[in-house]
């Protein structure tokens, strides 16, 4: 630092100093962000990024794309542009339990002769993966974790966040491989706790939606057009990974953290090289008790086999590293108040019951309401309005209701039962026997009609990105809407112009805006080019889920050919049986349902399958075998329903639950329990890469 401080008193030479104020500002950085160990006042860093801007300023020239000046963005970008990763981000296989975590510390063991090699437990911070490339030291690009192999470029917005550098410290590089140029460093972009209360109460006053926990902050703050809306919300990073550790003179995950740390980067304080599996538990139970004390969230504990040369050789299944695994923490708890049950009406009139919550905080976001799903369910919990009852979230994602604290139960807490009419329509309520769901039987009823609306436009259906519920609701309570064939007809003047129901500070109404109406005329002209069996699927008809759907569309080949058909033909449909065909059979004469496929068909969504080259078959390769699907096909742009129909075009089945009997389990991005249950058994897992080459080739994979 003696070089970089005389040449600060040196105005002489404007390159010299500004040179000399960089360093310095970089020093002052470093020892906030990545030390925590500040050694100047908020206000002389500030009194020194002053200096340096008007230097710059006076001496355009002098202007470096690592200057901390231009950390501060103006940009607003048009789009994301696809970086695709110098190696693979992989996902993680999760332990759910200490159990489970010593099954997989015992094939570690196995792994390396008998002996447990040492290994790296690390917090998991819960946030948004990053990829930062650094090229002679320098950041040159940020990318979004994407599907693993393909991420979005948001480097104007990282370069935003304060405890990046942007340029890696120099006596750093001495550990870079020679001739290495450029290295692709990994960690979590996150927003601490505070500052997402902060926000969510900014959004709460301006009358916007608030975010839902601090990893959709994050993700959301991250993919700003306007790089000065990231700049404005308080995120964080904490490096701990490189995409080629050859690139890096270091033996192992530990060595790599410290250097990290030595090279300018924010990293978690709370790791621990282990050397026994009592060590790595005791880490974990400590981690589970301190989670709540944190200033950011996590959920759960990354171990990782330490040494680089070992997890070479331990390599990596389809999804996973076979060398690192996650330890999920059990599902938090909490207690709150049962203020009310209330009953939503869905969308083929089935009334669910729902607990009404004082609001609580339980992994990470606000819960305010929970599914009771039927009245049975209520009943066996014993749950009871005025209760003190348990809340948690299943897999830290679904609030649910564990059932009372009878310890704590109030003499006047109330049991309930199902309304005898629906709560929107007023119709009477029925129960088919042998049915746990009671119904309402209005074909009037405007809860239905509400939610008809929204599975038409869900990812499954029709897929109208950005069509929410919210925005649904509007629409049909401005009376716009009040069936799916009224999508076809939204004009983007009219969407811009919606009112949201909510107020600026100013008093005037949210308005939808034009920006978002564009981007949803586009997503529904989009979904008229769906396929044949997510129309119908679309549609709600009752007991007609995707896979039956499929199977129907791939029968019938038209809604033409539906419309004619009889009960009988449909009942024959390997699949349907007669209490779907009955449904259909009535669908399909209802003249309400007719008029919405007619308007539906003018404008121009399909209407019948895909049809093949007269004369062509596809080979029947993959006949005898069963395909289990599971995660997002992001890569190929593909919905499981997709992949699905072309695997039985091909003469597979696709079976929705995985046994010793399946043959393949194909696993996308986030790949939940089927995965798990397919390592479990043994089956074959293939990645998206390998199902893309089955569909283009037929050729069955022999080693997986």
């Amino acid at each position: 630092m003696a070089e970089a401080q005389e040449a600060l008193f040196d105005a002489a030479d404007p390159a010299a100093r500004a040179e000399a104020l960089r360093r310095e500002i970089e020093h002052h950085s470093y020892q906030y962000y990545a030390l925590d160990a500040p050694t100047i006042s908020d206000a002389a860093f500030d009194s020194l990024m002053r200096e340096l801007r008007e230097i710059e300023a006076a001496h355009p020239e002098l202007v470096t794309p690592s200057s901390p000046t231009q950390r501060v963005g103006g940009y607003v970008g048009d789009q994301f542009a696809p970086v695709v990763h110098e190696q693979r981000m992989y996902s993680l296989d999760n332990a759910m339990d200490l159990d489970e975590l010593d099954a997989w510390m015992e094939r570690v063991r196995e792994a390396c002769g008998g002996t447990l090699p040492p290994l790296c437990c690390e917090l998991k911070i819960d946030g948004s993966s990053i990829a930062l490339t650094y090229e002679d030291g320098v950041l040159v690009r940020a990318a979004t974790r994407g599907d693993g192999t393909t991420g979005e470029d948001v480097t104007v917005n990282m370069r935003t966040v304060r405890d990046v550098p942007l340029r890696l410290r120099p006596d750093a590089m001495d550990a870079v491989t020679p001739g290495t140029h450029t290295l692709e460093l990994r960690g979590e972009v996150y927003m601490p706790k505070k500052s997402f209360e902060v926000l969510n109460a900014a959004a709460v006053t301006e009358g916007r939606a608030p975010f839902a926990n601090p990893r959709n902050a994050a993700a959301g703050s991250l993919r700003q057009k306007d790089a000065r809306v990231t700049q404005g919300r308080d995120l964080s990073t904490f490096m701990y990974a490189i995409a080629d550790e050859r690139a890096l003179q270091l033996d192992g995950q530990w060595e790599l953290l410290q250097w990290l740390r030595a090279a300018g980067f924010h990293v978690n304080p709370d790791v621990q090289r282990c050397d026994t599996a009592a060590e790595v538990r005791a880490f974990c139970e400590r981690a589970i008790k301190r989670r709540d004390e944190l200033p950011y969230e996590i959920d759960g504990v990354v171990v990782k086999v330490n040494s680089f040369s070992r997890q070479r050789a331990m390599g990596f299944t389809a999804r996973a590293p076979r060398w690192a695994i996650a330890f999920k923490f059990p599902p938090e708890e909490k207690t709150t108040l049962l203020r009310d049950i209330t009953v939503q009406v869905g969308r083929t009139g089935a009334l669910t019951p729902v607990a009404e919550l004082e609001p609580v905080v339980v992994a990470g976001s606000t819960v305010a309401r929970a599914t009771l799903h039927n009245l049975d369910e209520v009943h066996r919990k014993d749950v009871r309005v005025g209760d003190t009852v348990i809340v948690r979230k299943a897999g830290d994602v679904i609030p649910e209701v564990l059932g009372p604290v009878l310890s704590l139960r109030s003499p006047e807490a109330q049991v309930w039962d199902m309304p005898a009419v629906c709560p929107s329509c007023g119709s009477p309520v029925v129960r088919d026997p042998g049915e746990v769901a009671f119904r309402c039987i209005s074909i009037d009823c405007p809860a239905q009609a509400l939610e008809r609306l929204v599975h038409w436009a869900s990812r499954g259906a029709l897929d109208i990105d950005g069509m929410g519920d919210e925005i649904v609701s509007r629409l049909v309570e401005s009376g716009r809407m009040s069936d799916v064939a009224d999508y076809y007809s939204l004009s983007e003047e009219e969407l811009a112009c919606l009112d949201m129901g909510r107020v600026k500070a100013d008093g005037d109404a949210v308005r939808l805006g034009r920006t978002v109406a564009k981007k949803l005329v586009a997503a529904i002209e989009a979904s008229k080019r769906r396929p044949f069996a997510r129309v119908l699927f679309g549609l709600g008809i009752r007991h007609v889920g995707k896979t039956t759907a499929e199977t129907i569309a791939a029968a019938v080949g038209s809604m033409e050919a539906l419309a004619a058909a009889g009960e009988d033909e449909l009942a024959a449909i390997d699949g349907v049986g007669p209490k779907i065909a009955h449904g259909l059979w009535l669908f399909m004469r209802t003249p309400d349902n007719v008029s919405v496929i007619d308007r539906l068909r003018a404008a121009g969504v399909t209407m019948a399958a895909e049809t093949m080259v007269p004369g062509e078959e596809v080979p029947q390769v993959l006949a005898g075998l069963t395909f289990v699907l599971t995660g997002t096909l992001a890569s190929s742009g593909m919905t499981r329903d997709e992949a699905g129909a072309r695997l039985k075009a091909m003469g597979a089945k696709v079976s929705g639950s995985v046994s010793k009997k399946t043959s393949f389990v194909v696993a996308g991005e986030s790949a939940g329990s089927k995965y798990d249950k397919a390592v479990a058994l043994g089956v074959p897992v293939l990645d998206e890469a390998a199902l893309l080459r089955l569909l283009e080739t037929g050729e069955v994979p022999r080693e997986v």
